[in-house]
């Protein structure tokens, strides 16, 4: 059976958004292509019509997470005091306990790197964010703070999903939330 165009371009973004999903949740390296397509009801061989390579699918499946963070971004950064609103979002349990819905940084620039395999997805989706902080902050040095902000936001939330213990895992993401909004003034 032959399918429309339509349904070709909507299983390939249903791969994207799946994929997204996963390799925020599990990791890009703990996602195997067959559970992932099998998780759509679609074969492992049906992938290869869609992708040339898992790697093209890392690169798209982070844009789509990226453009799920800028529309809640753009949120954040249009409240009275966005740079608060942000650390305090970022910083939040809910963040903490859904890497599959947040930033895709803290998973998939992490193991990107330690793969050595840089993404220009992950330059922008970081890009976007650190323009965001540098335009609410009023020094000299916004663009190197904003560096400090966002690595200090990720590292945190990292480390808050890294450890057992649920009230060290609060206290990380409450001490760190509060010394950056302290350090804004």
């Amino acid at each position: 059976m032959r399918y429309s165009q339509d349904h070709k371009a909507q299983t390939h973004q249903r791969i994207i958004k799946e994929a997204s999903v996963r390799f925020r949740r599990d990791g890009i390296g703990a996602t195997g292509l067959q559970p992932l397509m099998k998780a759509l009801g679609l074969t492992h061989g049906g992938f290869y019509s869609h992708f040339k390579s898992k790697d093209e699918l890392v690169e798209k499946a982070l844009q789509a997470a990226g453009d799920e963070v800028d529309v809640v971004c753009a949120e954040l950064f249009a409240q009275d005091r966005p740079l608060e609103a942000f650390i305090d979002a970022y910083l939040s349990q809910w963040h903490q306990t859904s890497p599959h819905e947040g930033c895709p940084l803290p998973t998939m620039s992490s193991e990107l790197g330690m793969r050595g395999q840089p993404s220009p997805t992950s330059d922008a989706v970081l890009n976007a964010r650190l323009r965001q902080i540098q335009d609410t902050l009023e020094s000299d040095d916004a663009a190197e703070r904003s560096i400090v902000i966002m690595s200090t936001l990720v590292g945190a939330l990292l480390l808050a999903r890294s450890v057992e213990n649920a009230e060290l895992a609060r206290q990380i993401l409450d001490v760190t939330r509060e010394s950056l909004k302290q350090a804004q003034g």
